[in-house]
């Protein structure tokens, strides 16, 4: 399965958000699905994601391609729990309206078909959580914080 998803984030050059994304320990903040994020050496990560039913998912990922202020590519080792691969793009946005941040993501789910609607019943799917991933990561990038409802009333009576 392939995601691809892109925002425009306002006021922040490409250099300021590589910086923060490519400390990878960052990423937790604003990635609710990702419980942490271990930096091994310079190419080498640990990855601990949530799962569906309350379980967690592990694998170490590698970094093919690192051009600063542009482009991280990775690719999952063997043995992962789910195999993965993509890139993270930061460029310019046209007409000086911010940077582009592009992520575009493969991966095989174990149990393939019927683990991915399993997982979409549950709030899981990638795809999904990559988007709400890339709109906390603009809201925290260009507020400074990541506006929330949780633990406010409904309105229901």
């Amino acid at each position: 399965m392939k995601v691809e998803k892109t925002v425009t984030i306002q006021n922040k050059s490409a250099e300021e958000l590589y910086r923060f994304w490519h400390d990878f320990e960052n990423l937790p903040t604003f990635m609710q699905h990702l419980k942490s994020v271990t930096v091994i050496n310079e190419t080498r990560s640990h990855w601990v994601a949530k799962a569906p039913l309350g379980n967690s998912v592990e694998w170490d990922a590698d970094i093919i391609t690192d051009l600063e202020n542009q482009l991280i590519t990775w690719k999952s080792v063997a043995g992962a729990d789910i195999e993965n691969s993509g890139f993270v793009q930061f460029k310019s946005a046209p007409v000086n309206r911010g940077t582009e941040v592009k992520v575009v993501m493969e991966y095989n789910l174990p149990g393939g078909g019927l683990a991915s609607a399993i997982a979409k019943l549950f709030g899981e799917e990638p795809e999904q959580q990559i988007g709400e991933d890339l709109r906390r990561f603009k809201m925290l990038m260009e507020a400074g914080e990541i506006a929330t409802t949780e633990g406010q009333p409904t309105g229901h009576q």
